[in-house]
């Protein structure tokens, strides 16, 4: 299958593409309010993009892929949806608050996590669906610089999501982490 077909995934990508009915769950979940500035950070083909301007959110929808960017565009055109095409490590963050609600790539959470809840960001809450084991980590506190984030961070499990809520299904479960500022 060509890597360039709008909303098909190489396996090297790890694209798992959230089903519609959890990514509606996982919005739900994360309590949007109409107006709120949410980042959809790996926004696909909108699987989470749809039910955020539902809520009533602007979305800035991040996505690398120019196939899907394109799709993303057309399908979002003239609503509360702004496409970015950017690596989700090197996108600038909004310099007001705003809120992250995710399926960000499995291979970049570390470094996302870091860059989220750096000195100086605006972060004031994000759903992120990652590994269920990276989740559990950060929810103990027992995961790299929890002694500087915890101070600025209240961080938790929620969303439990099961392998087979993503087409194709990652190797294990995830869950949704929820971090919110204190």
């Amino acid at each position: 299958m060509p890597a360039s077909v709008p909303g098909r995934t190489a396996p090297r990508w790890g694209w798992h593409r959230l089903a519609d009915s959890w990514a509606f769950r996982v919005v739900d979940a994360a309590g949007v309010r109409p107006g709120e500035l949410v980042l959809d950070i790996g926004a696909g083909d909108g699987a989470l993009t749809a039910p955020l301007l539902a809520a009533g959110a602007h979305v800035i929808a991040v996505e690398l892929h120019a196939g899907r960017r394109t799709a993303l565009r057309t399908r979002f055109a003239g609503s509360r949806v702004t496409v970015v095409g950017a690596d989700a490590l090197e996108l600038r963050l909004p310099r007001r608050p705003f809120r992250v609600v995710a399926n960000p790539p499995y291979s970049t959470w570390a470094a996302l996590l870091r860059r989220l809840m750096a000195r100086g960001s605006r972060l004031h809450a994000a759903d992120l669906v990652l590994p269920r084991a990276v989740v559990n980590r950060y929810a103990l506190g027992q995961a790299p610089g929890a002694e500087r984030w915890t101070r600025d961070y209240v961080v938790r499990r929620g969303l439990m999501v099961p392998r087979t809520a993503f087409v194709p299904p990652p190797p294990r479960d995830s869950a949704v982490l929820v971090i919110r500022r204190r």
